[in-house]
Order: C-alpha cells, then structure tokens, then sequence
C-alpha cells in the first residue's frame, strides 16, 4: 500500500494518531534527513524521544567528524529548518515493514527549560546518555508538520 498523508487537526501542531504516536514512542532509532542551501540531501542516525508536541534529538559526546557549529546536519538546518524523520522497522519477514515519517520545521535549543527537559528525556529513554549527553549538549527540535505512514499489512498499529 503507498504511503498515505494523515489530515493535521492544526496545522502548527500536528498530532499524530494514537497509533503512529505508539509506534513512535515505541522507536528507538530515526533517519534525520536535512537538506543544505543547494538542495542537496543529508541523512544521518538519531536517537529521539517525542513529547507529543515535539522530536527532540541532540548531539552527544560519541566522536563526530567536527565541531557541533560544523556538523553538515547543524549547518543545514540552520540554512534550510525544513527535515524529514523516518522512524522504520525492518524484518526479513516483509509483511512486518513499516514507517512513519514526520516532515516538519527544526530549530537548535541550546540553553533553558526546554534543552533541560529535552536533555532530561533522551536520558530517560537511552540510558548511556547519562554520560554521553552533556548539560548544555545542543538540542534540535523538530515541530510536526506533515506525518505519513506505511505497513505492509494495512494500518498502522494494527497486526
């Protein structure tokens, strides 16, 4: 079945359905996808948690290839805010597949309430961010605009 669009109640606030947000939250894994100032696309792995209004992913201690300021998602999304986040699962078993995609808006949070609960949560959930995630770590946000899903099987959370 093709990916289907799933109707935005506000569309500054996109609220998933109860079964994408399950599926989400049952996630541990998502594909950031920025694009820089000449169109050209860059995926990279994150870590997430959502709050139900929000993604939050940040940049951790693990060894990068560049300063946080040079990092090729940091210098897109500051160039151009619009991402994509695929949260997928594969199975050798194909009736198994499925993915939501959320399109959306990101902004750096890097100090204040809200980088300490974002901070705070990714500890919650992936606990070697206890010491991989930093205080003051730089936090992206990225706020739903458009969401999209797929199984192979019919809807989403359904089996």
């Amino acid at each position: 079945r093709p990916a289907r669009d799933l109707p935005s109640r506000d569309r500054r606030n996109l609220m998933l359905t109860s079964e994408q947000e399950a599926y989400v939250q049952a996630g541990r894994l998502a594909r950031l996808a920025t694009v820089d100032e000449r169109g050209r696309p860059h995926v990279v792995p994150v870590c997430y948690v959502y709050d139900g209004t929000y993604f939050y992913t940040a940049i951790d201690r693990k060894r990068k290839s560049a300063p946080t300021s040079d990092l090729r998602r940091i210098k897109n999304l500051v160039a151009n805010p619009n991402v994509a986040l695929l949260v997928d699962h594969y199975s050798e078993n194909w009736d198994e597949l499925s993915y939501v995609q959320v399109r959306g808006q990101a902004a750096l949070v890097t100090s204040g309430e809200e980088s300490e609960r974002a901070v705070a949560a990714l500890r919650g959930k992936y606990p070697q961010y206890e010491t991989l995630l930093a205080d003051d770590a730089t936090v992206i946000r990225i706020e739903p605009r458009r969401a999209m899903s797929w199984t192979a099987i019919g809807e989403l959370g359904r089996t």
